[in-house]
């Protein structure tokens, strides 16, 4: 018999109708029967493509004997982390304070029949002392059930304090001078943190940190940073090898298991790839390198070909089919011995040797396509088709088909950027921006996340507004369609209206007041890119006050940015934008839209663009124009020398 989840819409929590626990949805229900019948709360944080929730549901929840504890003692709420970011930002806040450490997938919260926070954790096995410190589940739920029943003084107390502290409100330190040389910190910070064998910034597991890697790239296009340029390029080669980027259907993974990029987490997320796809097609625009546009193309085709519908983006694939991790995406050596023997192929032992198929395996005895040298041969682009065939076969990983503003509009906005190098992107960026205005924004509210053909029902917290208001204003800077400009503005006036305070940015306002995060961390801070939209309304719109509400942001934030750049590379691009201004190239349209790839190419890093009538070039900064040319060629130049 299935429990309340059976009619929620998230895929996640679908996933879960099914489980003996009496699950319910976050809501006043929950909590009213948890106060009346004094039972303790137990609040279960995930997503659809995480591979430890998973096995917790197997383990855990899947079990009679714990459902069992759960449902005599306590009310217990499953929360999708995707669809409600501000019940999971506020809840690793809780796991952060408990733990002195950060959490992550699954979260574990129990709380008292007030919904008082006391305990927090991540994956909990069923027993004590399986390869796991501390309880096990079952002993843990029923010593709290106990104790919550009893009215333990101490643990109440505890819940209380722990609440006093939470509402608790730390100032930032001073504010410091903003200044250029804080990206010499960051680079002190990046070189130290590099690893120089296989690139990236961490050991294992390893991340691919895109908003670092795009701040190396801000960097040597400013100020001709060899070392930036070399940490850059080096890391996006070893990315693309094979492993945690799929060389048969494109995307990348989440994560690496290894510090190689050989074995990934298998699980496929939106955002990782947007802003993957958007960091390789800006650095094929510097340094021409074909494989780094190689390899934007094959992510967005991905997206295209297997995580979209109705010119909507999906959420994410999962890591796991057919109940274990990879099985979708991994090759025995006698499969691919076979596929290529009957298709025709000689020099078979040297290929599969080259695309390392051995019959030892490079994971668990079977093998990840990967091409150690990171060059790809003329040979595997049929070869990979082969490979699509026998993956043809096999059950495909789990997709949600959550639609959410925030990653969507970071795969649009990618979109636009390819889209100055090969047109069909862009057709496909407008698409795709239309579709999403017409679903998520009704009756002029912006939505967080729905389901195709379903009504939004969550409203869109600062993510939304800031990675739309972005993917807005890319769209207007090559269609230059005004529509795009009045939204984009539109979105920041409601974001300021809403979320900002004196220079802070809360993420979400409703049930939960959270604070925003300035840190780049799973992906992009909202407030870094609100910042982006805020230059750039100040600029186009030649309105100081959004000028002045960027300056506020990056004040506030100063101290921590100037100490500690690493954490906040997007902001540091932000910084430098301000410090150092915009150049807005007036010319007309048929200029734009003809000479994209050439415009989109110049050296300096903070260009847009305006419509005029004008036949060549003016380049103009905030309140005033310095030059013009007819040349395109001669823009560097130009742009230059207006410093």
């Amino acid at each position: 018999m299935s429990n309340r989840l059976e009619k929620e819409d998230s895929p996640y929590l679908q996933q879960h109708k099914d489980n003996p626990v009496d699950w319910f949805p976050w809501g006043e229900e929950a909590f009213t029967k948890a106060e009346a019948e004094n039972k303790a709360i137990f609040i279960s944080i995930g997503y659809s493509s995480c591979h430890w929730c998973h096995v917790m549901e197997e383990k855990v929840f899947e079990n009679q004997e714990c459902a069992d504890i759960l449902n005599a003692g306590f009310v217990c709420i499953k929360v999708d982390r995707e669809e409600r970011p501000d019940i999971d930002k506020h809840y690793q806040e809780v796991h952060q304070l408990l733990n002195r450490r950060s959490g992550g997938w699954p979260t574990s919260i129990f709380a008292t029949p007030q919904n008082k926070p006391f305990f927090a954790g991540t994956y909990i096995p069923p027993e004590s002392g399986e390869g796991m410190a501390g309880m096990g589940f079952k002993e843990l739920t029923t010593i709290i059930s106990e104790k919550v029943s009893q009215k333990d003084a101490k643990l109440f107390e505890n819940a209380d304090e722990i609440s006093a502290f939470l509402a608790h409100s730390e100032q930032p330190k001073e504010a410091t001078i903003l200044k250029e040389e804080f990206t010499k910190n960051f680079m002190l910070q990046a070189k130290n943190n590099y690893d120089t064998k296989h690139g990236g910034f961490s050991v294992a597991p390893k991340f691919p940190h895109a908003n670092t890697l795009s701040a190396l790239l801000t960097i040597d296009r400013l100020y001709d940073d060899k070392s930036a340029k070399a940490m850059l390029v080096h890391t996006l080669e070893s990315m693309r090898k094979g492993g945690m980027y799929d060389l048969v259907d494109g995307g990348f993974c989440r994560y690496s298991v290894d510090e190689m990029w050989r074995v990934p987490h298998f699980e496929k997320m939106l955002y990782d790839n947007a802003l993957l796809c958007e960091l390789y097609a800006k650095t094929y625009l510097t340094y021409k390198d074909e494989s780094f546009l190689e390899t934007a193309k094959e992510i967005a085709d991905f997206w295209d070909n297997f995580m979209s519908e109705e010119n909507l983006f999906y959420s994410a694939s999962d890591a796991d089919s057919e109940g274990e991790e990879g099985t979708y995406f991994i090759y025995t050596y006698e499969e691919v011995y076979t596929l290529l023997a009957e298709n025709g192929y000689e020099n078979i032992p040297a290929m599969l040797e080259e695309m390392q198929v051995t019959s030892e395996g490079n994971f668990e005895g079977q093998n990840i396509i990967r091409f150690e040298s990171g060059k790809i041969p003329a040979y595997f682009k049929e070869v990979k088709l082969l490979l699509q065939t026998l993956r043809e076969k096999r059950a495909y990983p789990f997709i949600d088909k959550k639609i959410q503003t925030s990653w969507s509009s970071m795969m649009i906005n990618a979109l636009f950027t390819l889209g100055a190098i090969d047109s069909k992107y862009m057709h496909r960026a407008v698409k795709s921006l239309d579709a999403l205005l017409e679903t998520m924004v009704l009756e002029g509210t912006l939505y967080h996340t729905t389901l195709i053909h379903k009504k939004p029902k969550i409203k869109a917290f600062l993510e939304d507004y800031a990675f739309l208001a972005q993917a807005l204003l890319n769209a207007y800077k090559f269609t230059q369609n005004e529509l795009y400009l009045i939204h984009a503005q539109r979105f920041a006036n409601k974001a300021l209206e809403e979320f900002y305070n004196k220079g802070e940015w809360n993420f979400s306002t409703g049930e939960f007041l959270t604070k925003a995060e300035t840190s780049d961390n799973t992906y992009t801070s909202p407030v870094s890119v609100m910042l982006d939209v805020l230059l750039s309304l100040g600029s186009l719109l030649e309105d100081e006050k959004y000028t002045h509400f960027a300056f506020k942001t990056l004040e506030y934030n100063s101290y921590e940015l100037g100490r500690k750049p690493i954490y906040f590379p997007a902001m540091l691009q932000a910084m430098l934008r301000y410090l150092k201004g915009d150049r807005i190239l007036k010319t007309n349209l048929e200029n734009i839209k003809s000479n994209a790839l050439e415009l989109s190419s110049l050296n300096y890093p903070f260009t847009l663009f305006k419509e005029t009538q004008e036949s060549g070039y003016m380049v103009c900064g905030e309140k005033s124009c310095f030059a013009n040319t007819e040349e395109i060629s001669e823009l560097n130049g130009v742009i230059a020398n207006s410093f």
